[in-house]
């Protein structure tokens, strides 16, 4: 690196260094390049102590604005797909869930099954993690650069009640069928009005083999007539589910239950413990 080159580079000295740094920076905001904006003095120091060439000065440079506006992007996807929790996969317990295979939820974490339009459906009762790896991967599918959203089935059913109601039908119908991966949570553990059933079975149909649905339920598919009140549209929303999709199981304990008897067990071994003798 050239003096002329390191002296271009370091914080300005000078009248015209500093006329030129600020137009430097100037172009850079207007550019909305702000982030590299705010890190020119330290890019510049650094060239200066590390006798970087200018390529590599420029590279660093637009790097740290290239990284913050990836920041911003993910944390505008994780904010748009309403995850109810922070759960991530690996957070996920699979020694209370053993008939769960990590292999399978490390092969759906790398979000290949996205670009197939495969569904995912976690069935099983209350408790064995079924939303949790639901929001995982949903997380996973957003931070690897997909348009996610969460919701659960009676939200979903009352909101398209609303819209059928002020006339946005279509404009709901659109909403849900826009993200790569939607996840319907709770099918069927709260009663659902007639309609719901209608609205779940359009949202589906927009979305067969075009993007992909994961969906939780506690009801095994042959209850989902019972559910939706209609056999027929049933059995028509998992012919389409099904046609492509992957199928887990959950069983075991509810970990709600474990926590429960696990505090239990820690205060009564506590209170043992500190008991004292009686006199």
């Amino acid at each position: 690196m050239t003096t002329a080159e390191s002296a271009t580079l370091t914080t300005p000295s000078s009248a015209g260094q500093a006329s030129l740094y600020q137009q430097l920076r100037g172009h850079l905001a207007t550019l909305k390049l702000h982030d590299a904006a705010e890190h020119l003095p330290t890019v510049l120091d650094a060239a200066h102590t590390e006798g970087l060439t200018l390529t590599a000065a420029l590279e660093r440079l637009l790097a740290i604005e290239v990284d913050a506006n990836q920041a911003r992007r993910l944390a505008g996807r994780i904010r748009f797909a309403s995850l109810p929790t922070p759960a991530t996969l690996t957070d996920f317990d699979y020694d209370a869930a053993p008939g769960v295979d990590p292999a399978l939820i490390n092969e759906l974490a790398t979000g290949r099954y996205l670009q197939q339009a495969t569904n995912v459906l976690l069935i099983g009762p209350p408790g064995v993690g079924k939303t949790h790896l639901a929001v995982g991967l949903a997380r996973s599918a957003a931070e690897a650069g997909y348009r996610t959203y969460f919701t659960t089935a009676a939200d979903l059913a009352a909101r398209c009640h609303r819209a059928a109601i002020e006339g946005r039908w279509a404009t709901t119908m659109r909403f849900f069928a826009g993200p790569t991966c939607l996840v319907i949570d709770e099918l069927g553990y709260l009663p659902l009005p007639a309609e719901a059933a209608s609205a779940l079975f359009q949202v589906v149909s927009q979305r067969y083999l075009k993007t992909s649905i994961i969906l939780t339920s506690n009801k095994g598919v042959g209850s989902w007539g019972e559910v939706l009140g209609d056999t027929a549209v049933a059995a028509a929303l998992l012919d389409r589910l099904l046609h492509r999709s992957v199928v887990l199981n959950l069983d075991g304990d509810s970990y709600r239950l474990r926590a429960h008897h696990a505090r239990g067990e820690s205060l009564r071994a506590t209170t043992t413990g500190t008991r004292q003798p009686l006199r």
